[in-house]
C-alpha cells in the first residue's frame, strides 16, 4: 500500500546511533526523564480528580499546561536556533523539575489546591515549549543523516517503554499505594538525571542565527514562516494535526481517566496499565520501523497510519472493560508511533539545519495551537452528549479529517520527485509537536 522502503536506511541497525557517545548521552537522559513524565501524567490526572471529581477539573489543568506551551513555542524556536541547544534543554528541564517538585511537596503536606495545580501545570508547559524545539533540532547535530531513521526509531522506542509503559505503571502504583505527591517527587528526581546527562554532551560549533533585538527576532520568525508556507507537506500536516488534536486530544486526556475511575470502577493503577499497553504498541511500531527504514511513499504512509490511529480513539468510548481500553490503546499508539517516526525523519532530512529549530517550533505551535480550546470544550460537550459518545465522535471525525488532508494539491510532491537535500552540519564522532499526546 505504501510502497517499498528506502534501502539506504533499511540496512542500518536500530541500535547503531548509540555508538555515537553524545547521542547515547542524550538518549540516556531522555530515557530517565520520560520515565518520570509517565509517572507525572498519571499522578496529575488522579490528583486533579482527587481535588475535584469532575472532567472540568482536569480540563482546566490541561488548558493551563497547553496554553502556556503554545504561548512560548515561537520564542522557544528562536532561542533554540540562537543558543546552544543543550543549554536550552537544561534550562527547560530545571524549570519543569522545579514545578513538579513544588507539586509534590504541596500534595504531601495536604496544602495543594486546584489553582496551585493549574499554575504549576502552566509552568511545566512553558518549559516544554523550549525543550521540544531544541530537542528536535539537536538530533541532526549529533547523528549523521543516514542514521536519522534509526535515531528517531530509538526515540519512539524509548518513549513508549518509559513514558507510556513503565512510567504510567509505576505512577499508577505509587499514586494508589502511597500518594500522587510521592509520584511527583519521583518525577522531579528524573529531571536531575536528565540535566546531568545533557551536561556531558560535548560542546560543538554549529552555525547559529546571530543574536539581535526584537526586529531581528521577528525577521527570524518570518523567515521560518515563509519556509513553512512554501512547502505544502509542512503547512498541510501542521493544519491536519491542529484539527485532529482539537477533536481528540482533550477528550482522550480528560475522559479516559474519568471513565476508568467512575464507570469502570478502576483505580490509578488501572489507568496506568491501560497506558502501559499503549506503550507496548508504540514499542512494536518502533522496532518494526527501525528495521524497515523509511517508506518511499512517506507522506502517504504518514497519513494512512495517523488516520488509523485517530480512529482507534473511538475504542476508548466503546470499551466497557479495562482490557478493551487496552486494545484501543495498543492500536492507537502503534500507528501513531509509526507515523511519527517517518514524520520526524522526513522533517530532519528536508529542512535546513539553520531553520530546523524554528520549523519545529512552528510544528508544535500550529499543531497544538487549539489544544487549550480542546480541553476547554471537552467538559461542556461531555455534559451534553456523554463521555463515551464524545470519545467515539472524536475518533471518527478526527480520523476522517486527518485523511482528507492527504489529498491537498502538492501534499505528495516529495514522493514523486527528489527533494533538495538540506545543508547539514557534519556530525562529530564519525529529534519532535509532537504528534503524540506527549
Amino acid at each position: 500500500m505504501f510502497g517499498p522502503v528506502d534501502p539506504r536506511s533499511s540496512k542500518r541497525g536500530l541500535l547503531e546511533p548509540l555508538s555515537i557517545p553524545d547521542f547515547r548521552r542524550l538518549w540516556a537522559g531522555m530515557t530517565v526523564s520520560l520515565f518520570g513524565d509517565g509517572i507525572f501524567f498519571v499522578a496529575l490526572a488522579w490528583q486533579a480528580y482527587d481535588l475535584s471529581n469532575t472532567p472540568g477539573a482536569l480540563a482546566i489543568v490541561g488548558v493551563a499546561m497547553t496554553g502556556a506551551q503554545v504561548a512560548f513555542l515561537l520564542v522557544g524556536g528562536i532561542v533554540s536556533d540562537r543558543l546552544e541547544r543543550r543549554y536550552v534543554m537544561i534550562a527547560a528541564d530545571a524549570l519543569r523539575g522545579t514545578a513538579v517538585a513544588v507539586l509534590g511537596f504541596l500534595s504531601l503536606s495536604g496544602a495543594l489546591r486546584l489553582w496551585q495545580l493549574v499554575v504549576m501545570a502552566g509552568v511545566y508547559g512553558g518549559g516544554t515549549a523550549f525543550f521540544g524545539p531544541a530537542f528536535d533540532a539537536i538530533v541532526p547535530e549529533l547523528v549523521p543523516e543516514e542514521l536519522l531513521q534509526q535515531a528517531n526509531s530509538l526515540d519512539q522506542f524509548v518513549r513508549p517503554v518509559t513514558w507510556m509503559l513503565a512510567g504510567p505503571a509505576v505512577g499508577g502504583w505509587v499514586a494508589s499505594a502511597w500518594s500522587a505527591g510521592g509520584a511527583f517527587l519521583i518525577d522531579a528526581l528524573t529531571f536531575v538525571v536528565s540535566i546531568a546527562s545533557l551536561l556531558r554532551i560535548q560542546h560543538r560549533t554549529v552555525a547559529r542565527t546571530p543574536a539581535g533585538g526584537l526586529t531581528v527576532a521577528l525577521s527570524e520568525v518570518r523567515d521560518g514562516f515563509r519556509y513553512v508556507r512554501s512547502h505544502v507537506w509542512l503547512w498541510g500536516t501542521f493544519l491536519a494535526a491542529t484539527i485532529a488534536y482539537l477533536l481528540f486530544w482533550g477528550p482522550t486526556e480528560v475522559l479516559l481517566p474519568f471513565i476508568v475511575r467512575n464507570e469502570m470502577g478502576g483505580q490509578a493503577r488501572d489507568l496506568g496499565f491501560i497506558l502501559a499497553v499503549g506503550g507496548m504498541g508504540a514499542i512494536f511500531a518502533a522496532v518494526l520501523m527501525g528495521s524497515r527504514g523509511k517508506p518511499r511513499k512517506h507522506i502517504t504512509f504518514i497519513y494512512g497510519v495517523w488516520t488509523l490511529s485517530t480512529l482507534a480513539i473511538a475504542g476508548y468510548g466503546l470499551a466497557r472493560y479495562a482490557w478493551q481500553a487496552m486494545v484501543a490503546a495498543f492500536v492507537f499508539n502503534a500507528f501513531e508511533a509509526a507515523g511519527t517516526i517517518v514524520w520526524a525523519t522526513t522533517k530532519q532530512r528536508l529542512v535546513p539545519n539553520r531553520l530546523l529549530g524554528r520549523v519545529s517550533s512552528f510544528d508544535w505551535f500550529i499543531s497544538i495551537g487549539l489544544l487549550p480550546l480542546s480541553f476547554g470544550l471537552v467538559g461542556p460537550v461531555a455534559a451534553v452528549i456523554g463521555a463515551r459518545t464524545t470519545l467515539v465522535a472524536a475518533g471518527v471525525v478526527g480520523g476522517l479529517a486527518t485523511f482528507a488532508f492527504l489529498f491537498l494539491p502538492g501534499m505528495r510532491d516529495t514522493e514523486r520527485r527528489p527533494a533538495p537535500r538540506p545543508q547539514q552540519q557534519p556530525a562529530v564522532a564519525l529529534r519532535s509537536g509532537a504528534r503524540v499526546p506527549d
